[in-house]
């Protein structure tokens, strides 16, 4: 009952917030840019999308690793590929985390997989805030609004003030705590992400792979302007983009949508830029995303599929398995 409740809340606010995006538009102007869509650079950003599910994966199996999770860099990329899938089909933007825990848990137990899962994505973000900051100065000379400035400290700076509270945790021993045991197992996460951060070969890995898996989003919004014609400038992009992501990375909706079409159309707007070029780069985004993750959920199909089979011969009787296979 929850999660029916929850799912229809999510819902509600991607419907509102989808509402008001459209409500003002000028669709004449994205009638115009629907017919000058260029394929070439959808292919470009498909590619593109889909070496992203790779670099994740290989950040994601560097971090299980320490979390006592063994995977093949083969098996972290369909995991990868079906979670994105999960990602665009559940009521969420962690539904493909779900997912990837329960996949893996198959073959490291629900605890070693969960956390993680849970530090991935905590890694992901964090770095994404890190960009946000780093591009503070050039960003505050674009954004001239107090608000926009406010907010972009606020999604930056309380992201890494987040991260350093729960790093702390790690080092919490307080027996009435450790009993409560959600708190134990943050704790745990939190002992494991500092261990991480102390191996500074892989964690300056894992920073760097988050940080071209970032800085590839930002290609694939870019690509989606130049789609659709949207002269939206590479450094605007780079400077206003991570923001939009770190604000969508908030769970309260389907896969995002709603929460990055505001996002997005209010960062434009802070820039000088047209909103309704804004809503235009972040549909189609979202729409090119949502076909990366239908790869996934073939993968997903295909796996369940052989799963079917290999079952179905180890269930078989000799003779019959024995025809199965030839």
């Amino acid at each position: 009952m929850l999660r029916l409740l929850s799912f229809i809340l999510k819902l509600a606010i991607s419907a509102s917030l989808l509402y008001f995006a459209l409500r003002g538009v000028n669709w004449a102007v994205i009638a115009e840019r629907i017919n000058r869509v260029d394929v070439t650079w959808i292919a470009a950003i498909i590619v593109v999308a889909n070496v992203q599910i790779f670099l994740g994966a290989a950040r994601w199996r560097a971090i299980a690793e320490h979390c006592g999770v063994r995977l093949s860099f083969a098996r972290a990329s369909r995991y990868g590929y079906i979670a994105a899938f999960f990602s665009q089909t559940l009521p969420s933007t962690v539904g493909g985390d779900a997912a990837r825990i329960w996949l893996a848990a198959r073959d490291a137990g629900w605890k070693n997989a969960a956390y993680s899962v849970l530090l991935d994505r905590i890694i992901g973000v964090v770095a994404l805030a890190l960009v946000v900051i780093a591009s503070l100065p050039w960003t505050f000379a674009l954004v001239r609004d107090p608000v926009g400035r406010v907010a972009l400290l606020v999604i930056g700076i309380g992201s890494i003030c987040g991260f350093v509270v729960f790093l702390l945790l790690g080092l919490v021993r307080w027996p009435w705590l450790l009993r409560w045991w959600p708190a134990r197992h943050l704790i745990s996460v939190s002992a494991i992400a500092g261990e991480l951060m102390r191996a500074k070969a892989v964690s300056g890995t894992v920073l760097a792979i988050s940080i071209a898996v970032h800085l590839m989003t930002v290609g694939l919004a870019w690509g989606a302007a130049k789609a659709v014609a949207v002269p939206l400038d590479p450094i605007y992009a780079l400077l206003l983009i991570p923001p939009v992501v770190l604000v969508a990375t908030v769970p309260v909706s389907i896969a995002g949508w709603g929460v990055r079409e505001s996002a997005m159309m209010t960062a434009f707007s802070y820039a000088g830029l047209p909103q309704t070029d804004g809503l235009i780069v972040s549909v189609l985004y979202g729409l090119l995303i949502f076909l990366t993750g239908a790869i996934g959920g073939v993968v997903w199909l295909a796996s369940r599929t052989g799963q079917k089979v290999a079952d179905g011969k180890a269930g078989a009787p000799p003779d019959a398995a024995n025809e199965a296979g030839a």
